[in-house]
């Protein structure tokens, strides 16, 4: 599926209009098409540009691609080593089954070793299951809080934040046609939640005008809807 390219008109004035020079973190996604969908790492860039801090990142995203699979390809490895991150957030599928569990936790410890080496900080972003099997979120979320504690990772909860949305507005659609990949606002609302997770910044001051988009897809209301379920989920 081919990432859904989006372009954000931001409020307010910037760190670099008002001669402050803005702190940069430096961000490697490994992961595979949940993060690659819509484009998340760079939604994230984008939300974070409002200023104070800038986030520059790299994805090494493949479809279908578990983290046993990017340590066997090799690309996610050369990607650590090359040095000069803050974070490298990890992404699996939901990882419900015990099987995807004890493989999933066991891959974080080895890229961990890589990622410390580095100089950096593993972060676990926490993804959803499908909506056929969407009895498993306690499941998935217990998942990632087990392999985050392993390596004291830093646990990005956009799973918590999908139900903390629904809590608020059922008719949310954040699920895609295929019943598993993220619409654009959920990739927004996860993006919220990782930028938040990285920066220390709250949700609300994230916000963005996202240029393009169909009225009902992100109006005023529903952003700050959004932004409320990322910040439920993270104080969680």
């Amino acid at each position: 599926m081919a990432p859904f390219i989006i372009v954000l008109v931001l409020i307010g004035a910037s760190a670099g209009a008002l001669g402050a020079q803005p702190e940069e973190l430096r961000v490697l996604f490994i992961g595979n098409s949940l993060t690659s969908v819509n484009d998340v790492p760079k939604l994230v860039e984008v939300l974070t540009a409002r200023g104070g801090v800038r986030v520059r990142t790299m994805v090494v995203a493949k479809n279908n691609f578990s983290l046993d699979d990017h340590l066997q390809d090799g690309e996610a490895t050369k990607a650590i080593a090359g040095g000069g991150w803050t974070f490298a957030v990890m992404q699996q599928g939901p990882s419900a089954l015990e099987e995807s569990r004890v493989s999933r936790r066991a891959a974080a410890k080895r890229f961990d070793a890589l990622i410390r080496g580095a100089g950096a900080r593993a972060a676990l972003y926490m993804v959803w299951p499908a909506s056929a099997r969407r009895g498993d979120f306690d499941r998935v979320r217990e998942s990632y809080v087990l392999a985050a504690s392993d390596i004291d990772g830093l646990l990005i909860p956009a799973g918590d934040a999908w139900r903390a949305a629904w809590r608020r507005d059922a008719s949310i659609q954040l699920y895609g046609g295929d019943g598993f990949h993220p619409t654009p606002q959920a990739s927004y609302l996860s993006a919220l939640v990782i930028a938040s997770a990285l920066t220390g910044r709250a949700s609300g001051s994230l916000a963005a005008r996202p240029v393009g988009w169909p009225a009902d897809w992100l109006t005023p209301d529903r952003a700050r809807l959004l932004q409320e379920a990322a910040a439920e989920a993270l104080k969680r």
